[in-house]
């Protein structure tokens, strides 16, 4: 079986590195400057434990496909539909990204679509650099057939992660731990525009996050709790300092820093908004967020230079 990972940064970067180190056949796709390193170089995976070049064989594009491929989408969700097109809608498609509308898009494709939550706290702003900074994990992996169970393939992505870097389990129930996932990251637009770590934007997320409770209850949307997701995470994936490293912010952050033009807040508290207007519940935090992260992508202004009494003021207007 080879993985061909469409779209190889942070997360994608990480997976396929793992999968290559665990004796996989792997491709990676990447566009522009970071196809280059890759192409020249090989993947450079950063870890606490090891600093490798690997040479795993990389494309800019579609390839000639094989029946034992198995796609993994690890792009941006604004990305999604243009990232699966040009392949063959006969492969199985492995949905590795935040938010829970890639699998749905998928599947108007693809007959086979597997959702993956992904904890993976992973860094990538250099060209052919991934930097993974959690020990004795790189992340835990939930797997499981969209729109649920598990089969065949589900146990055997799931026997081939955990071979190097990972905890991976079978989910039958993947769409439940996605929605707990897009829970978490609906802090990342705060992150990006001001910074997770400044007194008093912990308030703003528990903010968010009760808004969106609100909402999946509402809507009869099964999520994990923190209780739950914590019983699994325990200390596999503490997140070490890496000399020479720099440790930056989360995915919406890593958007703004590169300077990328597009960001994820549409799949992430947009998602929420969505669901908001379709169940008749108030979502002025999650809407403001997901506006403003739009507007710094779209200027390309840089992280967390927005003051939080700015964005404070913003979600009372609303």
């Amino acid at each position: 079986m080879r993985y061909i990972v469409i779209g190889a940064g942070a997360v994608g970067g990480t997976i396929g590195a793992r999968l290559h180190q665990g004796g996989h056949e792997v491709l990676l796709v990447a566009r522009g400057a970071h196809y280059e390193a890759l192409k020249r170089d090989g993947l450079r995976l950063i870890t606490p434990e090891s600093d490798e070049k690997l040479p795993i064989p990389v494309a800019d594009g579609p390839v000639p496909t094989r029946d034992d491929d198995v796609l993994i989408v690890a792009t941006k969700s604004q990305d999604t539909i243009a990232a699966l097109d040009p392949w063959p809608s006969g492969l199985p498609v492995v949905c590795a990204q935040n938010g829970v509308d890639n699998e749905r898009m998928a599947l108007r494709r693809f007959a086979r679509v597997y959702g993956m939550c992904v904890w993976l706290p992973a860094q990538h702003l250099e060209p052919g650099i991934v930097v993974a900074p959690c020990h004795p994990y790189s992340g835990i992996l939930h797997v499981g057939r969209y729109p649920q169970g598990v089969d065949d393939l589900t146990r055997q992505i799931v026997a081939d992660l955990g071979k190097r870097g990972f905890e991976a389990h079978a989910q039958p129930d993947v769409m439940r731990w996605k929605y707990g996932k897009l829970l978490g990251n609906l802090a990342n637009a705060v992150d990006a525009l001001v910074g997770g770590g400044v007194p008093g934007a912990a308030q703003l997320i528990d903010r968010t996050r009760a808004e969106a409770r609100e909402v999946l209850d509402k809507a009869g949307i099964a999520y994990t709790t923190t209780e739950e997701e914590a019983e699994i995470r325990g200390h596999k994936m503490d997140t070490r300092a890496i000399e020479g490293v720099e440790r930056g912010g989360g995915s919406s952050w890593q958007s703004l820093a590169k300077g990328s033009g597009s960001i994820e807040a549409d799949y992430l508290n947009g998602e929420i908004v969505l669901l908001g207007r379709e169940h008749g519940v108030r979502t002025p935090v999650n809407e403001v967020l997901r506006r403003e992260a739009n507007r710094f992508a779209r200027e390309k202004l840089p992280p967390r230079s927005m003051p939080l009494e700015t964005l404070l003021a913003l979600v009372d207007q609303a």
